[in-house]
């Protein structure tokens, strides 16, 4: 490798930043589209647990299968285990993606009736209020992270934007319908825990695939005992939709997690963070605008809200300089 290359790897040009956050706003709208996916799985065969089994059974498989032919991988497998033997890594901190499960068993249950775009919102806010005391509690790799009057105000923002984004659901009215907009905000919440001991197994992997599958491996495991409670109650769906294209969700997932591997390397965590967001919202807007869904029509209330979201974020990811 050439000086010149090793330099550009180190110092990445304003053009290879830009690239790599345009790279990780594709990913944040993959969040989006798996969003609209589990969503209208789940409401044509009106389970959204299964809905959420079928798209982590998907990622599932398609990572395993890669596995084998990913020697970085495979000695990251190794350095994991043996982490766990000497208990620097805990058991519980491979239980992230229980979270992702239940974001996606939300997204099968409520996105056909709150739209893409409030979904979105509501899951932001929720992340970026959990956010305080994870980094508080130092669950992640980077240790306790004191809680700013920036962040502070971020998150207030950010539930002020859901309670805006909502208006027009008939949610903040019906104190019966405020679990549709609840349910992706307490998924949001996990976000931030799911995201902090992601860190710490890649940390103890060295590898970003191995977290990945671990995730995906924990959550169909979760989703695997809900699903059997769920047919025990209430039976198997009648017929399962021949919409190819309903069963895709996995593979969005899987695609978000590719776009911030590569990005990261020279947008850093922060702008890929801020990134991905921007993405989430946009391509939710988007999806509302041009495939909404019934009952789903996107407002003026939730535009407001999207750009009240963006900013609550914004403000949320201030770096406050000091002791």
């Amino acid at each position: 490798m050439t000086t010149a290359a090793v330099s550009s790897a180190h110092h990445p040009t304003a053009r290879l930043r830009a690239a790599g956050a345009a790279l990780a706003s594709l990913g944040g709208m993959a969040l989006a589209v798996q969003g609209r996916v589990n969503g209208q799985l789940g409401h044509q065969i009106h389970d959204g647990v299964l809905a959420a089994l079928i798209s982590f059974s998907v990622g599932s498989v398609l990572l395993l299968a890669a596995l084998p032919i990913l020697p970085a991988a495979r000695a990251g497998v190794g350095r994991l285990r043996e982490s766990l033997r000497q208990g620097a890594l805990r058991p519980w901190q491979l239980l992230g993606g229980t979270c992702g499960a239940f974001l996606v068993t939300t997204q099968g249950l409520t996105v056909s009736i709150l739209g893409v775009a409030v979904f979105t919102v509501a899951v932001v806010a929720g992340q970026v209020v959990s956010s305080l005391p994870v980094d508080r509690a130092g669950l992640g790799p980077g240790g306790p992270q004191p809680i700013t009057l920036p962040r502070a105000l971020g998150a207030l923002l950010a539930v002020a934007a859901v309670i805006v984004s909502v208006a027009d659901h008939g949610v903040v009215t019906d104190p019966g319908g405020l679990w549709l907009a609840a349910l992706p905000a307490v998924a949001g919440l996990g976000l931030a825990w799911q995201t902090a001991v992601n860190g710490q197994v890649r940390q103890a992997a060295g590898n970003v695939v191995v977290p990945t599958v671990v995730n995906f491996l924990m959550g169909t495991s979760a989703l695997v005992i809900a699903a059997v409670v769920d047919v025990l109650i209430r039976g198997l769906p009648d017929s399962m939709p021949t919409q190819w294209w309903l069963y895709t969700g996995g593979t969005m997932g899987i695609v978000a997690i590719l776009t911030a591997v590569t990005a990261v390397r020279v947008t850093g965590v922060l702008l890929l963070g801020m990134s991905s967001v921007a993405g989430q919202l946009t391509g939710a807007l988007l999806l509302d605008v041009f495939l909404p869904t019934t009952g789903s029509d996107l407002s003026v209330m939730s535009v407001v809200g999207i750009g009240m979201t963006m900013v609550a974020v914004g403000i949320a990811a201030i770096r406050v300089r000091g002791r």
